[in-house]
């Protein structure tokens, strides 16, 4: 379900206040640190950089204006995919030699 729509979008307190600090000052910008994936990203997070958690290390993400209305979250994944099973790949070269060694006989005949 979404959020309703008179409570607003959630932003977590202390990235308010981090995102006004950082306006207010030019001097040395550096990316804010942040655990809290479920803030939403509102217009003022434009141009800002975050280091978002993903559960084991800090992902860096520059905030554009396609970005506002999403989360925080979805910018950084908690899951790495790695690559199917080398027991995958075996059955595909297994069935291609066999698709091979068929199309060979069709063509004896």
């Amino acid at each position: 379900m979404a959020r309703s729509v008179w409570k607003g979008p959630f932003v977590d307190p202390s990235l308010i206040k981090k995102i006004e600090k950082q306006k207010n000052t030019t001097k040395n910008i550096k990316p804010i640190k942040t655990w809290s994936r479920k803030s939403t990203i509102t217009p003022e997070f434009v141009g800002s950089s975050f280091l978002i958690h993903n559960g084991k290390k800090f992902i860096s993400i520059s905030i554009s204006e396609d970005m506002v209305g999403h989360k925080l979250g979805e910018f950084s994944p908690t899951r790495q995919f790695s690559g199917h099973t080398p027991a995958d790949k075996k059955a595909k070269q297994v069935a291609d030699e066999r698709s091979v060694a068929k199309k060979n006989l069709n063509e004896k005949k």
